[in-house]
């Protein structure tokens, strides 16, 4: 009988073996799409805008940067405009003088490819309160490391546009897998950071230096990152739904052509904890 059923298993797992089979779908080839990459905030450090083209689903070249763009942002009430210019090293554009946003103003983002505008518009919302980041040691249990967790703890006191993405930068890497998206708003109050916010996903060591960023976005960048932790997590099942591009908060000001990627405004709370040190 012992012999009968492993028999049975052993067929079983050689049929779904035998119906597997790689598919190559042929896809048409699309034209380049300019994918713009934008990020303006009251940290000067941070600032940046990046270009580069869409691809190709097979093309497994390296990415093309654009170089050769006309970048530059302004103040939608005073006029006031913060040129960038292209810094090979890093392959981006920086803000000359290393220029900075303000709380409370609206600013445009403009991008001059090929003689298209590519435009963007959005508010420095004022930040929330970060008081404090408790760091406590905990041993392993079932789904959780054994190591050091970070509980942030403040007060968020709007009513409204309460989207937030929080970054962490460990031993200066920046974390950006699929996780590592830390999103939330106020579906569920604004309490978040009174309860205290424990980062349950990031068990750190003894001496790791952890830089926090906590950052209060307009609401179409937030669901263009929403859109895109979903699509990394789109693993092309059955089930799945058809993958497609974050809808871009970037519009061409002629409608003359597509573009991609998304013009992040947005004041920023940072903070600098030592595990086993100071916090800063």
């Amino acid at each position: 009988m012992k012999k009968l059923i492993i028999y049975i298993v052993l067929l079983s797992s050689f049929l779904v073996y035998s119906c597997q089979e790689e598919v190559f779908i042929d896809l048409e080839s699309q034209p380049d799409i300019p994918v713009i990459e934008a990020i303006w905030t009251d940290a000067p450090g941070l600032n940046q805008v990046s270009i580069s083209y869409s691809k190709d689903y097979y093309n497994l070249e390296e990415n093309q940067v654009e170089s050769e763009a006309d970048v530059f942002i302004q103040d939608e009430e005073t006029g006031q405009v913060f040129p960038f210019r292209f810094v090979p090293q890093i392959g981006a554009y920086l803000p000359v003088n290393n220029q900075k946003a303000q709380v409370d103003r609206e600013y445009s983002l403009n991008v001059l490819l090929n003689g298209r505008h590519y435009y963007s518009k959005g508010k420095v919302l004022p930040p929330p309160t970060l008081d404090s980041i408790a760091v406590n040691f905990r041993e392993e249990r079932l789904f959780r490391d054994e190591g050091y967790y970070l509980t942030l703890y403040g007060d968020i006191p709007f009513d409204r546009d309460n989207n937030y993405r929080i970054r962490i930068v460990r031993n200066d890497t920046l974390l950006n897998r699929r996780n590592d998206y830390l999103l939330f708003d106020d579906t569920f109050g604004t309490q978040i950071l009174n309860r205290g916010f424990e980062l349950t996903g990031y068990a750190f060591k003894e001496n790791d230096r952890i830089r926090l960023e906590l950052f209060r976005l307009n609401r179409e960048a937030y669901d263009y990152l929403n859109e895109l932790v979903g699509l990394l997590f789109n693993d092309g099942g059955l089930f799945s739904p058809p993958p497609q591009n974050p809808t871009t908060n970037i519009i061409e000001l002629n409608e003359e052509g597509e573009v991609l990627g998304y013009f992040k405004s947005s004041s920023v709370l940072s903070s600098i904890i030592t595990i086993g040190g100071s916090e800063e």
